[in-house]
């Protein structure tokens, strides 16, 4: 448009195009800031998503694996109970004289055979369920599963091996039903180098009286 053409103009026309560009202006700044408000609401979503995502997978795990462990040990109140009938039937068999077993007598021998048969099949039930007996002599002591009862002077084996089970231990998965008690070797060499010493712990009475 020429100047001429501009200068013909109404003053309203020029009014009315100047008041069209700033609205122009105006609306081009809005969708800039509206545009940047709607960018950071988007990182700002994203961001809860991935922790709202973040969470949810920690709580699967959580429940997978309470889930895992509700099954792995929902039988160790009952396995722990059972071990005091599988000591007493233990003791039951040690008990018996060697004379009384040689002795010959065919209904003495089928009650032996029958205590040691349902041992036996107490602790093939136990073991079915995940439930596992201790008996680590010549092992390194591990106090995590054993409990000291005294000590050997023994210079012939490493220090802190176990060398005499008192009473064997059980264990349920990783976790300890009962730890095995033990006499374990003093005087003797370190074990394997790099292994760092382990020491028995203190003398438990009450398992002695147990005992």
């Amino acid at each position: 448009m020429s100047d001429q053409a501009k200068d013909e103009r109404a003053p309203e026309d020029i009014e009315a195009a100047e008041a069209a560009a700033e609205r122009s202006e105006g609306s081009v700044d809005g969708d800039y800031e509206a545009l940047v408000r709607l960018l950071k609401e988007n990182e700002e979503l994203k961001d809860r998503a991935l922790r709202v995502a973040a969470e949810m997978e920690n709580l699967r795990r959580r429940t997978a694996r309470d889930v895992h462990d509700a099954r792995a040990y929902a039988v160790a109140n009952f396995a722990r109970d059972m071990l005091s009938v599988s000591d007493n039937l233990r003791r039951a068999l040690d008990a018996i004289p060697a004379e009384a077993k040689a002795s010959g007598d065919a209904g003495f021998k089928a009650l032996i055979e029958g205590v040691e048969l349902t041992e036996r099949a107490m602790l093939s039930a136990l073991e079915r369920h995940g439930v596992k007996k201790l008996e680590p002599e010549g092992e390194k002591f591990d106090p995590n599963f054993h409990q000291a009862m005294f000590e050997v002077p023994n210079p012939g084996v490493p220090a802190n091996t176990v060398v005499q089970v008192v009473q064997p231990g059980y264990s349920i998965g990783e976790r300890v039903l009962r730890p095995a008690m033990v006499g374990v070797a003093k005087g003797g060499p370190k074990h394997v180098a790099g292994e760092a010493p382990v020491e028995p712990g203190p003398v438990n009475e009450q398992a002695e009286k147990d005992a």
